[in-house]
């Protein structure tokens, strides 16, 4: 076994994954798993630069992670950030940041080797089940992206697009006073619905997605769909991981999602309350990804980019 540290910082959170690795047996144990909310990508989309008090938020999540990782004894440790650092101008500031704190400098990974990453963490438990057919289609809807990724013991195509739950909520949904519609109105759904489905003609010209048999939905938003759809009062990930939420089912929460008002999405405890505002966004690229496939449900993984980081440095 090797005791290995993972972090994964998107544009709405960061996350930490210490376990112990077997890569002999496909074995990884977590010792410790958390998430922050820190919003990092806060308005990226609009000015190109990450917010000062986006990099405070992070860096103090960072200096949390600090010590939970020299508590466990990690012998490795690998920070990987994704869509908001990759687009941002001061991304240098972030950097040094991430130095200071941890000792390591944050690999701002393509969206390719983001989604291999995610299928990874995906499937590695997947493999030689009878029961999911392949290939499988991975998808992971972060913040400010969402990965692609189609392949059955291995990655096959994959493709990244700017369509994630923030960047389509401050894109779409952010009125002149800088808050967000509540509710949404048609146009502005209609408005999110029309650059989701021109992603979803990019991704098309690469990856083969009504090839794929099984659908592997991954990251918050489909977690949080997934812990709607099964009456949970809190956040249950034994409950969640593995769960199969029918397409009838994404379509009436996503329905839902987009005429509630703040109060009423708040009124979920099973909503982090960092994703209130941007979960109806995250629902609706969900839903019409499984309408443009033709899926009947989405296999709803816990395991992710984030154990596929893991599994990297074992």
């Amino acid at each position: 076994m090797t005791r290995v540290a993972a972090v994964d910082c998107g544009t709405n959170s960061i996350r930490l994954l210490v376990a112990d690795a077997d890569p002999d047996t496909g074995e990884l144990v977590d010792l410790d798993r958390r998430m922050t909310i820190v919003r990092l990508g806060q308005g990226v989309d609009r000015t190109g630069r990450l917010a000062p008090e986006a990099l405070e938020r992070t860096f103090a999540a960072c200096r949390e992670y600090a010590a939970v990782i020299k508590e466990l004894g990690a012998e490795r440790l690998r920070f990987v950030a994704t869509s908001a650092s990759r687009d941002a101008e001061n991304r240098d500031e972030f950097v040094r940041g991430v130095i200071d704190i941890l000792g390591v400098e944050p690999e701002v990974i393509s969206g390719d080797q983001e989604a291999e990453f995610s299928f990874t963490g995906a499937t590695k438990e997947l493999t030689g089940s009878d029961h999911l057919a392949k290939p499988y289609l991975v998808v992971d809807i972060g913040g400010g992206s969402t990965e692609f990724v189609v392949g059955d013991d291995t990655v096959i195509a994959a493709r990244s697009v700017d369509i994630g739950c923030v960047r389509m909520t401050e894109r779409h949904l952010i009125d002149e006073n800088g808050e967000v519609s509540d509710p949404p109105t048609a146009e502005q759904v209609e408005a999110i619905r029309q650059d989701i489905v021109e992603a979803l003609d990019l991704v098309t010209q690469v990856v083969p997605l009504t090839a794929a048999r099984t659908l592997v939905g991954l990251a918050g938003s489909v977690t949080t769909v997934a812990a709607l759809a099964l009456g949970l009062d809190e956040y249950d990930s034994t409950a969640i991981h593995q769960s199969r939420v029918p397409f009838e089912k994404v379509a009436e929460l996503t329905d839902w999602l987009l005429t509630s008002t703040h109060a009423e999405r708040a009124a979920k405890p099973v909503i982090h309350p960092g994703r209130v505002d941007v979960i109806a966004s995250g629902a609706l690229v969900l839903r019409l990804i499984m309408e443009w496939i033709g899926a009947e449900e989405v296999v709803v993984s816990e395991h992710d980019i984030l154990d596929g980081i893991a599994w990297s440095v074992a």
